[in-house]
């Protein structure tokens, strides 16, 4: 990892890097905001429109699920003065370009080479960090907020969206706890007051799940004998001398810190005991974001869930609902994106489900389902990254989804011990997509592909060779 200075030199970098797009931008009236649909992509969206909004400047923001050729030609039929590309745009820079768009990219996927400029591209890789784990979309959009702040330090609020983007986008995985150019920016938000960091159990649902429920649902580590049994849970709870509640279920918010510190022992003892090794349980402890700015015990307080909600409206065409609640929106926004989230829980409990009963088809290197229609293909990628319950962890997992144009969708998922050796699942399916006529990219332990549905056994035979390559360097 790099250190402390090299990466305070990035961050510096950076920093100055979008001061001469940031004035370009308040010179525009008519902005078109183009993000993803996921965690990152909103947060990334909503900082920037914030940040113009702030301005009173006119922008309209517009997502998709993956920017193509058939997206470019969209954006450029807008008309835009200019286009602020956020959480994409850094694979399609020459397509930017040809279609002359007066275009600013702030993205942290990796860049394809090419010899084309819009009017500024900002990218973590561009300065030599990772934007699998030191930047995120939202991140580098958060750079681009603080040169367009009207005075110093005004837009460094919207940190507390930016480290939500990069928890949504897995980056605290890695090291436990977000690293490089994001810890800049968690401090610049700490320094703000917008949100605080500490400590914790890294278990999902602190702020709204009952304890036993967020035992239940524990998947990294997998703990045997706990993970997905409720009647387990509840038993382990009172031995350790825990009371679950009367009328209201205690969620971990509820507890003092003895209960707590009795529940980590517990259950570490308990993973001992199972044969889970050290190293995996030290991924139980790690740091959490609080936004202090929000009601505690709502899925907005914490980095974690916030992030699952905005997932569960972009994914599932209602980016506009997520974006009003990154943007302040604390009613009708937020009451349609709690029903969301109870639809899109319910979905991938029957996605899983369905992974349960056909089962996972096991390669040389590879693992994969093919969910055909029956999961939508904004939300197979989660639902591979949840079937690590039933994987092998010793191999990724691959996942096909059909779109609703009739193009396969792949979503592809590792873990943080196979990037360690070797893996990159960027590199093998843009790589092995291309080969087959499709488009692929991400990061190394996430990303996706959309392929041909005629090419899916060519893409499979190489992708089991190029993971191969990278984990067994053969």
């Amino acid at each position: 990892m790099q250190d402390s200075q090299e990466i305070s030199g990035k961050f510096r970098e950076l920093c100055e890097l979008c001061k001469s797009p940031a004035e370009v931008i308040k010179t525009k009236k008519n902005l078109l905001v183009v993000s993803h649909v996921d965690a990152d992509g909103l947060t990334a969206a909503a900082i920037v429109c914030t940040a113009l909004e702030r301005l009173g400047l006119d922008f309209l923001p517009k997502f998709f699920r993956q920017l193509d050729e058939a997206a470019i030609n969209e954006v450029a039929d807008h008309g835009a003065d200019l286009v602020i590309f956020t959480d994409l745009g850094s694979g399609m820079i020459q397509q930017i370009c040809d279609h002359r768009l007066s275009a600013v990219v702030a993205d942290h996927h990796k860049p394809v080479a090419c010899e084309a400029r819009p009017i500024a591209h900002i990218n973590p890789h561009l300065a030599g960090a990772d934007g699998a784990t030191q930047l995120s979309g939202s991140g580098t959009s958060f750079l681009l907020a603080r040169a367009l702040a009207s005075t110093p330090g005004s837009n460094d609020d919207l940190a507390a969206l930016a480290v939500v983007g990069a928890v949504g986008d897995l980056q605290d995985m890695a090291h436990g706890q977000l690293v490089g150019i994001n810890r800049h920016i968690l401090e610049i938000g700490s320094n703000a007051g917008a949100l605080s960091f500490s400590r914790d159990i890294k278990f999902f649902g602190k702020q709204t799940r009952p304890v036993y429920k967020m035992l239940e649902y524990s998947q990294d580590p997998y703990l045997p004998g706990l993970s997905g049994n409720e009647d387990a849970c509840i038993a382990f709870l009172k031995d350790i001398g825990i009371r679950l509640g009367g009328e209201k279920w205690r969620r971990w918010i509820d507890l003092s810190q003895a209960e707590k510190a009795g529940f980590v022992t517990a259950i570490l003892r308990k993973g001992l005991r199972s044969g889970i090794s050290n190293v995996k349980l030290e991924r139980l402890i790690g740091e959490v974001y609080v936004l202090l700015g929000e009601q505690e015990g709502t899925e907005l307080r914490d980095a974690s869930e916030y992030s699952t909600l905005l997932n569960a409206t972009a994914r599932y065409g209602h980016a506009g609902v997520g974006l009003s609640v990154c943007m302040g929106d604390r009613d009708k926004a937020l009451d349609e994106a709690r029903m969301l989230l109870g639809q899109h829980r319910q979905n991938l409990v029957n996605g899983l489900k369905l992974v349960r009963e056909n089962g996972i088809i096991t390669l040389k290197s590879i693992q994969y389902f093919d969910a055909g229609d029956a999961i939508l293909d904004t939300i197979v990628g989660i639902v591979a990254g949840m079937s690590f319950q039933m994987a092998d962890r010793s191999r990724p997992i691959l996942a096909f989804a059909r779109t609703a144009e009739g193009e396969l969708k792949v979503s592809a998922r590792g873990t943080q011990d196979l990037v360690r050796s070797g893996l990159d699942l960027a590199d093998a399916l843009s790589r092995c997509a291309h080969a087959v006529g499709g488009v692929g990219g991400g990061h190394n332990v996430a990303a996706g592909a959309t392929i041909p549905p005629q090419a899916k056994q060519e893409f499979l035979e190489l992708m089991d060779q190029s993971v191969g390559r990278q984990l067994f360097k053969e």
